[in-house]
């Protein structure tokens, strides 16, 4: 149980070894967009990685070779999907959110925060780890493809630009 022998050991060493090695060259020549967090699909690829390297490590039944398989087809498969999304805008859409808008000029857009379960306490929370005390200086909070929030601090009209491809809660947001 808590020792079943030197054999066991020296293949996590070795098998960690090159499972890491071989995870490290494939993802220096698949490129930074490997292990992005910019959508859901990333974060995905990214976890299967850890995963699988997890698997590789600590099971018997996995072989090396298997789990640099597994390894190569996510990478490859990432490729494909970020490849796809650049190429085909519907394909984009498909894979991609579109970032939230959840807070402007001094309004809590609760359709949108309903829509996106996100609480009030969560965009004050935002607000407060990107140093702000107090929402007179934040023009936007934006709930982003990945998860995280986005806030924007000075006048709202500066900050319009970055805000075009966000999705309010409706056409009558500002109201």
């Amino acid at each position: 149980m808590f020792f079943d022998g030197w054999h066991d050991l020296g293949r996590i060493l070795i098998v960690g070894t090159l499972a890491y090695v071989g995870l490290v060259f494939l993802l220096r020549v698949t490129g930074k967009r490997t292990l992005s967090k910019m959508n859901a699909f990333d974060l995905v690829v990214t976890v299967a990685l850890g995963s699988t390297l997890a698997t590789v490590l600590l099971s018997k039944s996995v072989s090396l070779s298997e789990g640099m398989l597994g390894f190569a087809l996510l990478c490859f498969l990432q490729y494909v999907v970020a490849e796809a999304s650049v190429r085909w805008e519907w394909f984009q859409s498909v894979i991609k959110a579109e970032p939230s808008l959840l807070y402007f000029e001094g309004r809590f857009l609760t359709r949108m925060m309903k829509r996106e379960r996100v609480t009030r306490e969560e965009v004050l929370a935002a607000a407060r780890n990107q140093g702000h005390a107090s929402l007179d200086e934040v023009s936007a909070v934006v709930l982003e493809t990945d998860g995280s929030f986005s806030v924007l601090s000075g006048d709202a009209a500066i900050n319009a630009g970055t805000l075009a491809s966000v999705r309010p809660a409706d056409p009558d947001w500002r109201d």
